[in-house]
């Protein structure tokens, strides 16, 4: 079968540009896909990391620090773009102005004026295809959960939960970078890195929250820096966000969100539960074959089941389903869904689940917005759309 090609520039090559350059290796692990990424263009400051991806990819004509070198190209036609918050404005307006499709790093744009800078751009684009990086719920467990949400399982809400979780700044020997500054991750901290994660879901389920309480935590405020002396480190590294949210199909409940820097003993855990009148599921990466529900009818037991999902991806791959689905597994899932997207458009794609998009993310900032402004107050919040 032959294949269309999407020439692709990546700009930003730290650990999630060499995860995109892999699945791209990978690209023969997927069935019946009729569109490939090829990587023609490299770009980052620091050009000791152009020699891994230049030894790997044959296929890559343009080694640049200058990232306009990229946009300027005939031979590239889309761009992973992963660099630091504080470029996301400049550098995917950039991006979208020269009219190349674009998969940005979250939580684009360091602020909401930022984010909505970057959406009036892809607005008067319409051409190009923009989407935000999320790939976790590209696991069997979320998908199982987004058909539950499209089959309307659960009767009446009870409550949502989810999160993501991890615990390498339990070190506070571990040395400051971009991720602990504010004048370049930004005031939201962890939960403007981590927070698409889990918003996604939630979001595309359309419940999107009125309000928000947030209790925000600064738990390790001092660390080295390169020369080995203490510095401020004023961002927040825990996030807990309790929200109301109205739905029209299951009224008002409560939907808490969290993300966590520090969080002993868990190494990037996401999680998402629902419970419900009639239906309640839960799935963790933690234990990534797990899938659990409930089911319920008056005057039943209720008694949670588990089961062993093994390999159930949205788009086929020559993986038994007997093995397990893991995190470069949904990198690959989540680059199949923006090439097919890029090639086929969102009617024409081969499984419905989309990438994260900028509408989503503009959510997002409006509910990491209001809950800086809450823990200011000390109050709840209403979240407001628009700015």
């Amino acid at each position: 079968m032959s294949k269309q090609q999407i020439r692709f520039g990546v700009i930003g090559l730290g650990l999630m540009g060499r995860e995109f350059a892999s699945a791209a290796a990978r690209w023969m692990h997927l069935l019946n896909l009729d569109v490939e990424p090829v990587i023609t263009g490299i770009c980052d400051s620091n050009p000791a990391l152009f020699d891994w991806f230049a030894a790997n990819f044959p296929s890559i004509q343009i080694k640049t620090g200058d990232y306009h070198d990229l946009l300027n190209s005939d031979q590239i036609d889309a761009i992973y773009c992963a660099v630091p918050h504080n470029l996301h404005q400049q550098f995917y307006i950039d991006i979208i102005a020269a009219g190349k499709h674009l998969l940005g790093e979250k939580p684009f744009g360091i602020d909401r004026a930022a984010n909505a800078a970057i959406l009036d751009a892809i607005n008067a684009h319409p051409e190009v295809l923009v989407r935000c990086s999320s790939e976790l719920p590209f696991y069997p467990g979320g998908q199982r959960i987004l058909q539950s949400i499209k089959e309307n399982r659960f009767g009446k809400i009870i409550e949502v939960e989810a999160g993501f979780l991890h615990s390498s700044d339990i070190d506070p020997n571990k040395p400051i970078n971009w991720k602990r500054m504010i004048d370049i991750n930004g005031e939201y901290g962890c939960m403007g890195d981590l927070g698409m994660h889990v918003f996604h879901i939630p979001l595309r389920a359309g419940w999107q929250p009125k309000n928000v309480r947030a209790a925000l935590s600064n738990i390790v405020t001092e660390r080295f820096n390169k020369d080995g002396v203490k510095v401020p480190c004023a961002t927040w590294d825990n996030a807990i966000l309790l929200c109301d949210v109205e739905s029209a199909q299951h009224g008002a409940f409560p939907m808490t969100l969290k993300t966590y820097r520090i969080a002993p003993g868990e190494t990037n855990t996401w999680y998402i539960n629902i419970y419900g009148t009639e239906q309640s599921v839960r799935f963790s990466t933690r234990q990534p074959k797990s899938y659990y529900t409930m089911d319920y009818k008056s005057g039943s037991r209720q008694t949670w089941n588990e089961e062993s999902l093994g390999y159930a991806s949205a788009y086929p791959t020559i993986t038994g389903g007997i093995f397990e689905f893991g995190f470069s597994d949904s990198i690959l899932q989540m680059w199949a869904a923006f090439c097919d997207e890029v090639a086929h458009g969102r009617g024409g794609m081969q499984q419905s689940f989309y990438c994260a998009t900028p509408e989503e993310t503009a959510a997002h900032h409006a509910v990491l917005t209001a809950a800086l402004e809450s823990y200011k107050q000390q109050a709840v919040i209403p979240v407001v759309k628009g700015i």
